[in-house]
């Protein structure tokens, strides 16, 4: 089952991203002039899936990300933040139990491939640094979709996969953002 997940993801990502490509190869986007930075800031409310959903019913987080947007349908980036996985309450037996927060700091790279002025498919790689229970490093696949708009604002949905040392979970996210130009 983890493997499948992993294989699930990565072809996800791939067949997004290449039928993104394929579909605007001759169109530009005119909310992205080209050769441009941004530093987008964005919250990030998520639903655990996997393992995770026993733990948890909901995550909160923060991102920062930059990114490089070319003068064709590509952009680049690097996100980073903090994501807080609230721990929910369950009994073992006769015992009531809530067990302290998950925190991860993701750290990933990745493209944005717009398949029209505002929408986009995103994929993206990286890890994810466990800070509490094993501060273990998780392997991470994000495919995303979602719409952004030449003013800054930047609204996507992803399925974020985490897998290493034999627990793989997941997050179905929603992130709000928006964009500054450097």
């Amino acid at each position: 089952m983890k493997n499948s997940t992993k294989w699930i993801t990565s072809a996800f990502a791939a067949v997004a991203i290449l039928f993104a490509s394929s579909q605007v190869n001759a169109q530009t986007k005119s909310s992205n002039p080209g050769d441009v930075w941004r530093l987008g800031v964005g919250i990030e409310g998520a639903i655990p899936t996997g393992d995770l959903s026993s733990f948890s019913n909901f995550s909160l987080g923060g991102t920062a990300r930059l990114q490089y947007d070319t003068k064709s349908n590509l952009s680049f980036m690097l996100t980073s933040g903090y994501y807080n996985v609230f721990g929910k309450e369950y009994t073992v037996g006769t015992t009531t139990v809530k067990p302290d927060a998950l925190g991860i700091v993701p750290v990933k790279a990745g493209l944005k491939v717009f398949a029209s002025d505002n929408i986009y498919f995103s994929g993206e790689l990286g890890v994810g640094l466990e800070t509490n229970y094993g501060k273990n490093t998780k392997f991470i696949a994000s495919p995303g979709v979602g719409y952004a708009n030449a003013g800054g604002l930047d609204i996507g949905v992803r399925y974020e996969n985490f897998s290493g040392q034999s627990d793989n979970y997941g997050l179905v996210a929603l992130r709000l953002a928006y964009g500054f130009k450097l």
